[in-house]
């Protein structure tokens, strides 16, 4: 019916302990893939453990053999499109094709002024990230040297060797967020799948169809690009549990789903699931923020993988 995948926050106390206890979990307990977030820290202190991403991948890529994995997402605009690209077709290859590359313009401030780099207006970033959309699939992709004169970037003679392997052409692109106006049509144009962020499945179904018809514009196929979602997740091993967890947050299950949210029991899970795949999402990457709690993880993946494969 709908693969699901788990999403951690890597800036929020991930650390080597946690990560290797996290990646055998998701491995063994039998869920599709493991994605995480590339950020320096939170949007608001205290600053926490924060391992660094293309680091915990390649670990990844070399410590499992089942999952698919990558981040979602890693930005151009505190990662130079030159050597995410360099780095993609490497720990793709090293994990015999498991990486999905997610990309995305960047967006949190803190982190770039307390590590001085230049976020930029949204239009200026926007432009910067498509040009970087440019750079990393023409690398990726070709096999003679690249050339490219750009307001952010440039290439002279630049070529990626060795070659990707486990892929010709390197990893799928990813790219993230939900704009008609700005990512949707970069989304047309680079990506092998669209991942669209903390919304319910009747908003997806309106952006599914505005990405149809920009990719009949591109003259690509629907099928060119897969639907994928990553949203929140409050999960009860049972409707007490739920219940405590909802009271917490002094939000209604109701108020949460309308977001896009996934509550509730394993079965009301399932439930939901269902509609996100009606609307046309092939996977579910589950935001799991408490990186210590692999029993109610285990929980969850007995409750729910089962009803869903």
């Amino acid at each position: 019916m709908i693969d699901v995948a788990i999403m951690i926050e890597g800036q929020n106390g991930l650390n080597w302990p946690r990560w290797r206890k996290i990646g055998r979990a998701v491995e063994d307990l039998g869920f599709a893939g493991l994605y995480r977030s590339d950020h320096y820290t939170n949007a608001r202190p205290p600053d926490l453990d924060s391992l660094e991403l293309w680091v915990s991948l390649t670990w990844l890529a070399d410590n499992t053999e089942r999952i698919e994995f990558g981040p979602l997402v890693s930005p151009v605009s505190f990662r130079d499109p030159t050597m995410t690209a360099r780095m993609a077709a490497a720990v793709d290859d090293l994990s015999a094709g498991r990486l999905q590359l997610g990309l995305g313009a960047g967006w949190q401030e803190r982190e770039h002024h307390n590590f001085g780099w230049d976020l930029l207006a949204i239009g200026p970033r926007m432009d910067r990230f498509g040009e970087g959309l440019e750079v990393i699939t023409r690398l990726l992709s070709s096999d003679e040297p690249v050339e490219f004169q750009g307001t952010y970037y440039e290439l002279h003679e630049a070529i990626l060797l060795p070659r990707p392997v486990a892929r010709p052409g390197g990893p799928p692109v990813v790219i993230g967020g939900n704009g008609p106006k700005r990512t949707l049509p970069l989304v047309a144009h680079y990506a092998t799948e669209w991942n669209a962020v903390f919304i319910p499945p009747a908003r997806i179904k309106e952006l599914n169809t505005r990405l149809d018809e920009l990719l009949a514009g591109a003259g690509r196929e629907p099928a060119a690009v897969q639907r994928s979602v990553m949203t929140g997740l409050v999960f009860g091993r049972d409707q007490a549990e739920l219940d405590a967890l909802l009271a917490e947050k002094n939000r209604s299950a109701i108020d949460l789903r309308e977001r896009g949210i996934v509550v509730g029991t394993a079965n009301q899970i399932v439930d939901q699931l269902g509609h996100f795949a009606e609307a046309g999402v092939y996977r579910i990457m589950l935001q799991w923020i408490d990186l210590d709690a692999l029993d109610q993880l285990e929980a969850m993946a007995a409750g729910i993988l089962p009803q869903v494969q």
